[in-house]
């Protein structure tokens, strides 16, 4: 995809889905070791089942100490509605155990620091860099992402770290956080993975699948 073609898009769906008042995290949180914890537990279920838990969770652990101490099967029950429980409870523990004792309990702000932590790769990383610091480091690819960036032409890779750096090389870096959240937004609300409503596509035009499945009228 040609960076012009790229820059119309990110236009379009800048005016469809940002207004002043819109909140460009999915997430609830407070601070960065939240957004953090938060972020592992999205993997493999929506946001709003992570949201449901953050109350009781930090609550019980407000901060790296606290649940470095946790017991696992405490953080398993809190967090089981998220699901893989188990490896979950097991990262953020871990994860926990590592900001005391190698960051004095603050969640790194870079993104060689943040990868280091268990659980937490680029997507991650590029979420809470975003969210917590305003670091524009990558674009975080989930499946939203994924499925949309591919669909529209804008990356012929399906693994993740590739489609991030297709798509870091087609926009400035100023607006990675807000392509994150477009693409992801389109996802949700058009571009379903088994039933996208290329109908009402507001960029339709400039998507590969729609030209390529032979969308008229």
């Amino acid at each position: 995809m040609m960076k012009d073609t790229a820059c119309r898009i990110f236009s379009v769906l800048l005016n469809q889905y940002i207004r002043e008042d819109t909140n460009l995290n999915f997430l609830e949180f407070d601070n960065p070791f939240q957004i953090l914890i938060m972020t592992i537990l999205s993997a493999q279920t929506t946001d709003r089942t992570v949201n449901s838990v953050k109350g009781r969770l930090f609550e019980a652990y407000p901060d790296p100490h606290s649940m470095a101490d946790a017991e696992i099967s405490k953080i398993e029950e809190i967090i089981r509605p998220t699901g893989f429980y188990r490896a979950k409870s097991k990262n953020i523990r871990g994860a926990s155990e590592m900001l005391v004792r190698e960051y004095d309990g603050v969640v790194p702000d870079s993104m060689e620091e943040l990868i280091k932590l268990p659980g937490v790769g680029r997507k991650t990383a590029n979420i809470v860099l975003n969210h917590a610091y305003g670091i524009d480091a990558g674009i975080a690819v989930d499946t939203h992402v994924k499925r949309v960036s591919y669909r529209l032409g804008m990356t012929d890779n399906t693994d993740p770290d590739k489609i991030e750096r297709d798509l870091t090389a087609l926009y400035p870096q100023e607006v990675w956080g807000k392509m994150n959240f477009l693409l992801i937004s389109h996802g949700r609300a058009v571009c379903d993975a088994k039933k996208p409503a290329c109908e009402r596509c507001c960029i339709k035009d400039y998507c590969r699948y729609y030209s390529n499945n032979n969308f008229f009228g």
